[in-house]
């Protein structure tokens, strides 16, 4: 039925209506409307929308909820990385972080003058990366690692203070909104409740809560969970014009229709900060959400772009924190973890304990040095943290209260895994396990071998990882691709076609990059960006194997304790002995491809778009290789889509494709289609 354009006109003031009421009853916190008002008029367009279709947009009021569960999250590439904030836990350390950026813009001869900062409060909830494209939002991402979050756009349309159209004059055609995702202590409060009463297990924590909220695979949980945002950053293309300063930015953040945090200030120097982080250290307990401290930006946004990033920071900006909650508890006992490396960890067992909005049961006690610096007795009373109010810490011991005949611990001479001597090196705090048939350690290596990041192996988890030790079906990286399907089987849960499954899926793992491959073997202190620098530096295992600590500490971001760790590696005769059963294996350890060259342009301008589960290909794995020969991977389905790859339980995009007439494709046709047999 096509719509008069009387309909067309009453379906857009509706729309209109509804989209100021709620920007004033969720942003501004100023109800303009009844209830019930609202409910009649949301009512009207959803009938009109029923009745005609095609008058249905994304930015629509009645959109906000998704029908249907996501078959699973996309994961997706951030065009502009989200880094992690340094962190000053005292005023000291703010002062070093300000002479620290100040070292740097005098290095570039353009000191600034009289520098302003921008003050905000620091929410506990989770970041959230929004695009939008002609001011309707197209895609809400996770933070993810940084890098590469996870598509959960259904979810992120249920929260009613993100914007689904920006408002104002001047709508940029592409812009990106970071911000933060949480639940106000009010709601935490009523969904623990909830849950209580269901039988079901309460958040620990808001933050918790809200990340476990996002990743809800039915939007109408995420709805009725009532997530808050708060805007913080924008990014525009280069192409754009750009605001002058942070304020501006929050400003236009403003005016495009978000909530941006009412407490903001603009301080005109760093006496005026810390006037700031003194002054909301005490009210912050007054506020109706979480917040753990003050996070600090400099408002010129050129002398932003001037400061650049670390690593893993950037140098513009700082989380102000607020001291950690201190409570006392009873040390019952203490437990020893051992790690892929080898280290032995201590944790103290404890009375459970509620420590900044956690049921505390465990603390690490870092090593043995640490235990005999806090002369820790079995049933002291302990002064417990949250070390960046994230990992349980035992901060002191209080020995007026120690129990008549309490003994002193002491770390074990043996590892508790595999009962082999433990060392402690003169250079290190840690005693460690060198036996490296430990199956402590075995564990820890596979786990680290087969995420994400290195050879992103679905289907290998923590529990299946440890039966394959345990049974020892495996005793080093290289016998991971030596197991059969009957290898498989003998494990629990394990049947013929998931044995298959995950025989075919670490095959496909052989394809990961050089540098994935680097991190994926565990090398001490190397992480994942720096294995990617080091594959950039040395794009071969020859090369990398060959090189010297000096050679290694000219790549930036290498330093000379990581530059000993990989020189020591390398000279180990089992390791070298490691690389070349890998290398005998299949597995790529050079950036030059193996794959066959007509695959590195045989998709030249082909799109795709994946649906459903694939046998033996993550989305990541199956993305990775698409573009590695020139295709492009998109998360919708149009006209302009080539080919859609078809996995188990396929989506809606399955019929979509159907009815646009686009070629579908098995698992198998796209290896096919990607060693240059047309379809």
């Amino acid at each position: 039925m096509v719509a008069s354009a009387e309909i067309v006109q009453q379906v857009s003031r509706l729309r209109e209506q509804l989209q100021k009421a709620s920007y004033a009853y969720y942003v501004l916190d100023h109800p303009i409307m009844e209830d019930s008002v609202y409910d009649r008029l949301y009512r009207q367009l959803q009938d009109l929308e029923n009745q005609y279709p095609d008058l249905i947009v994304p930015e629509s009021p009645t959109q906000r909820v998704g029908d249907k569960l996501a078959e699973r999250f996309t994961s997706v590439e951030h065009r502009v990385p989200l880094y992690s904030l340094e962190n000053a836990f005292n005023l000291a350390e703010f002062r070093q972080w300000q002479e620290r950026w100040m070292r740097a813009c005098n290095a570039s001869d353009t000191p600034p003058n009289s520098p302003e900062y921008i003050c905000e409060l620091k929410i506990d909830g989770s970041a959230l990366a929004l695009t939008y494209e002609n001011g309707i939002l197209v895609r809400g991402a996770t933070r993810g690692n940084g890098t590469i979050g996870e598509d959960i756009t259904p979810n992120v349309k249920t929260i009613r203070s993100i914007p689904l159209r920006l408002t104002g004059e001047v709508i940029p055609e592409r812009v990106e909104v970071r911000g933060e995702a949480f639940l106000s202590l009010e709601v935490f409060a009523c969904l623990n409740q909830e849950r209580t009463e269901a039988g079901e297990a309460p958040f620990a924590n808001p933050r918790n809560g809200a990340a476990g909220t996002l990743r809800q695979l039915d939007p109408r949980i995420v709805a009725s969970r009532r997530l808050d945002f708060f805007a913080y950053t924008l990014h525009l293309p280069e192409t754009s014009t750009l605001p002058r300063s942070q304020w501006e930015a929050l400003e236009w953040l403003s005016e495009w229709g978000f909530k941006v945090n009412p407490n903001r200030t603009c301080c005109p120097s760093l006496a005026a900060v810390e006037q700031y982080y003194r002054r909301w250290e005490m009210e912050r307990h007054q506020l109706p959400y979480l917040t753990d401290g003050v996070v600090v930006k400099l408002n010129d946004l050129a002398l932003q772009t001037q400061l650049g990033f670390t690593q893993k920071f950037p140098r513009w900006a700082i989380a102000l924190k607020y001291p950690a909650e201190e409570l006392p508890t009873v040390v019952k006992s203490v437990t020893v973890q051992v790690g892929r490396t080898g280290a032995l960890t201590p944790v103290a067992e404890l009375e459970p304990i509620q420590l900044a909005g956690t049921t505390v049961k465990r603390a690490t006690l870092h090593n043995g040095d640490r235990i005999a610096q806090l002369d820790l007795c079995i049933g002291d009373t302990a002064i417990v943290r949250k070390a960046g109010e994230i990992i349980p810490e035992v901060v002191r011991v209080l020995p007026e209260l120690r129990p008549p005949g309490a003994s002193r611990y002491e770390m074990p001479t043996v590892c508790p895994e595999c009962n082999a001597p433990v060392v402690k090196l003169e250079t290190e705090a840690v005693t460690r396990c060198i036996n490296r048939a430990c199956p402590a350690i075995l564990r820890g290596a596979l786990i680290h071998a087969v995420g994400r990041d290195a050879l992103d192996i679905d289907g290998l988890g923590e529990k299946l990882a440890a039966q394959m030790v345990e049974q020892q079906l495996l005793r080093s990286l290289p016998d991971l691709y030596e197991l059969t399907i009957n290898d498989l089987m003998k494990l629990d849960r394990m049947g013929e076609k998931s044995a298959q499954k995950l025989v075919e899926a670490i095959a496909a793992s052989k394809t990961r990059p050089w540098h994935c491959i680097l991190y994926a073997i565990g090398i001490r202190h190397v992480g994942a960006v720096n294995a990617k620098l080091l594959c950039e530096a040395f794009p071969s295992i020859e090369q990398l194997a060959q090189a010297t600590e000096k050679e290694l500490e000219s790549v930036k971001g290498i330093g000379s304790e990581m530059s000993a760790a990989i020189v020591q590696w390398f000279q180990q005769p089992e390791n070298q002995t490691l690389m070349q059963r890998l290398q005998a294996l299949g597995l790529s350890l050079s950036a030059t491809p193996s794959t066959p060259v007509i695959a590195a342009t045989s998709l030249t301008g082909k799109t795709f778009v994946l649906t459903g589960t694939l046998p033996s290909l993550t989305r990541s794995q199956a993305k990775t290789r698409i573009e590695a020969a020139g295709g492009k991977v998109t998360n919708s389905i149009s006209s302009k889509t080539h080919y859609l790859v078809v996995g188990d339980n396929p989506g809606s995009k399955l019929t979509q494709a159907q009815q646009l007439n686009i070629t579908q494709l098995t698992q198998a046709q796209l290896l096919d289609l990607l060693e240059g047999n047309p379809y």
